[in-house]
């Protein structure tokens, strides 16, 4: 699990909202009746059979659910199919290319090795040598989720084996970014989900699971409150949704890599600027990539991007985020500060992040 700081969270932008459909009525109106009636809610679950459906639920998916034991650090992973596939985050692999895998059922630790990272999305792929008894998840479609639908966190929080939370689904269309550190990509998610299912250490890689049994989304940080002296904020937690997750995995184990990351780039190198007094005040562009829309807008090793269409970018995370609201072919405005101290602003033709 990564953290941010609960500061940020009220900041993040809400990309996309979910909303079940406007209930029908299929009452029809009579001489006696002259209004229809309105159709009856079904009752609510009582407590026992919402017991029943956890119950349910996890005796369905925790056999999917594994640890992932590396040299330096632990987390958790999905069985992805029957050839020992297994999907989890990148920062729980970090720079290991061996590793051990433990099935939440029991058994011998069985050896693993890495497919392939995707640092940009804070994802990874692993394969174990022995694939015997694994049993796939059931991957559900993240796109039809609703804000306060219950959600069950499954995974090895601080090592304890096959620990389950639950919780809501808080918000949909989080863009939040990791912290940049040893160990950590600091990628930035987009369309993330919140949920206020705790996520602990250990928890990262693991699933996010509705009461149908259905993985919708992968357990990857959670925010931090500075007055708990920068312990967990209770409640907030965000995760990767399944269908990114999903294709982003298919393509690594298809094609050993990812060829389709669905996300805009400027086409730079960059790093934070920071001003005489101590602050952010742009991103610093060390390498322009040749061909791309920078190069094409007259954007130079030197200049500073300060804006993207209009939202100030002091940051390398800012920038991450702006551009994650964006997708391949978009134009961008983009406010540039030229070593000689005048700002302009230029259109770029935003290309496809590498992956490589």
């Amino acid at each position: 699990m990564r953290r941010i700081a609960a500061g940020l969270a009220t900041a993040f932008v809400l990309l996309l909202a979910g909303c079940a459909p406007p209930p029908t009525s299929s009452a029809t109106p009579s001489t006696a009746t002259p209004h229809s009636s309105p159709t009856a809610s079904p009752p609510p679950l009582s407590l026992h059979s919402l017991e029943s459906a956890y119950e349910d639920v996890i005796a369905d998916v925790l056999p999917s659910i594994v640890q992932i034991t590396t040299k330096v650090g632990l987390g958790s992973g999905i069985v992805l199919d029957t050839a020992g596939h297994i999907i989890t985050n990148a920062h729980v692999v970090g720079q290991a290319t061996k590793m051990e895998v433990t099935l939440a059922t029991g058994g011998p630790p069985r050896s693993a090795r890495l497919v392939r990272s995707f640092n940009a999305g804070d994802l990874a792929v692993i394969k174990v040598d022995n694939p015997d008894g694994l049993r796939p998840a059931r991957f559900g479609d993240s796109a039809k989720l609703r804000v306060g639908q219950i959600v069950l966190a499954m995974g090895n929080p601080l090592g304890l084996s096959g620990s389950v939370t639950n919780g809501i689904v808080s918000a949909l269309g989080r863009t939040v970014s990791e912290p940049q550190e040893a160990g950590s990509p600091g990628a930035t998610i987009a369309g993330a989900i919140q949920t206020s299912a705790a996520i602990n250490p250990g928890n990262s890689g693991g699933a996010l699971v509705d009461l149908s049994g259905s993985v919708i989304g992968i357990p990857t940080l959670a925010a931090t409150d500075p007055e708990l002296g920068g312990g967990a904020a209770p409640g907030i937690g965000f995760a990767i949704p399944s269908n990114t997750a999903r294709d982003i995995a298919t393509q690594i184990v298809k094609y050993g890599k990812v060829t389709n990351s669905h996300r805009a780039a400027l086409g730079i190198q960059g790093s934070t600027v920071i001003s005489a007094d101590g602050q952010s005040i742009g991103v610093g562009v060390i390498r322009v990539e040749p061909g791309s829309g920078a190069e094409k807008a007259g954007i130079r090793a030197g200049d500073v991007i300060v804006s993207i269409n209009g939202k100030n970018t002091p940051t390398m995370a800012s920038l991450a985020e702006a551009l994650a609201t964006l997708r391949p072919g978009d134009q961008a405005k983009v406010g540039v500060q030229h070593s000689d101290g005048t700002t302009t602003t230029v259109a770029v033709t935003l290309s496809q992040l590498r992956t490589d």
